[in-house]
């Protein structure tokens, strides 16, 4: 009867075992931090000294020359005035609420992180794109980084690097990156064969195909994947406050530690108002877009 008992419980590693492999693999990285924490700390010194000159550029602009600049963008991408009357009014009420310093610096985080998660999400979703085995590797990837819970992110990243604003952007950009990628191989695999076909007829080559033709018809469901990243980073500030990343997200931080009800709710509605902002804007801008394919097509 006793050798049935793995039929009712299931069979465990023993604790002895298991508190082996935890210190083993702790010490192993721990190890690994000390050796080339500082090499890849300097690797990162020119993120950092490009975040810092941004926030700092942003907090030394005028405060209505910084409204008027976003007013426009958003002007500019989506051609409405009802939406750039609405950036003016909700950065305005940031500002008249206290909160314009620490909306810059979370302003300046946000667009880094995006930029990165462009730079580094559209390249992986073209090759993923290009190749079944690449799209194999990469897929599982994507999954693990897309459910894991998101403070796990910040245990290597700051026993490796520390407390700090790199820390958090790369901590960011991991949780963030993940809808750019899927979005643009799905942009660019959902791109009519018919089309490419009449491009290679042509004599366009591989590059000429990829650039010409199927990111601008891909453009659209790309500006979907950038809109769910810029959310992603986001909702990731609270977080990422927590190892010393300076913005709105620290007052929430410190609401929920000293019960600060108004602090928090003035801090969460401005992140509400910011993520508001940026959806609308990319999203005309994804639809401006392909009212202007369509109308290529068309003619």
């Amino acid at each position: 009867m006793a050798d049935a008992s793995w039929l009712s419980e299931i069979p465990q590693l023993s604790r002895g075992s298991l508190r082996d492999i935890r210190k083993f693999l702790d010490t192993e990285y721990r190890d690994f931090s000390r050796e080339y924490g500082e090499m890849i700390e300097g690797f990162f010194d020119p993120l950092l000294t490009f975040l810092v000159w941004f926030e700092k550029l942003l907090l030394a602009t005028p405060w209505w020359l910084v409204i008027a600049i976003i007013a426009g963008l958003a002007y500019l991408s989506s051609r409405s005035w009802k939406l750039s009357l609405g950036v003016v009014i909700s950065f305005f009420m940031i500002g008249y609420f206290g909160m314009w310093d620490n909306t810059m610096r979370t302003m300046s985080i946000i667009l880094v992180c995006t930029f990165m998660a462009i730079a580094l999400g559209v390249p992986i979703g073209i090759a993923m794109a290009r190749s079944d085995r690449v799209q194999s590797v990469v897929t599982p990837l994507l999954d693990i980084m897309q459910t894991m819970p998101a403070f796990v992110y910040l245990i290597p990243v700051v026993m490796l690097l520390g407390i700090g604003k790199i820390p958090g952007v790369i901590a960011v950009i991991i949780y963030a990156i993940p809808p750019v990628i899927r979005l643009t191989n799905l942009g660019i695999r959902l791109v009519d064969k018919d089309v490419l076909e009449a491009a290679t007829a042509y004599g366009a080559s591989s590059m000429q195909r990829l650039v010409g033709v199927q990111l601008p018809l891909a453009m659209p469901t790309i500006m979907a994947g950038i809109n769910q990243t810029i959310m992603m980073a986001l909702s990731m500030v609270v977080i990422a406050s927590m190892i010393g990343v300076k913005g709105l997200g620290q007052p929430v931080l410190k609401s929920i530690t000293n019960q600060y009800f108004t602090l928090g709710l003035l801090n969460g509605l401005a992140i509400v108002a910011l993520a508001i902002i940026f959806d609308r804007v990319s999203q005309a801008y994804a639809k401006r877009s392909q009212r202007y394919l369509g109308g290529m097509d068309n003619g």
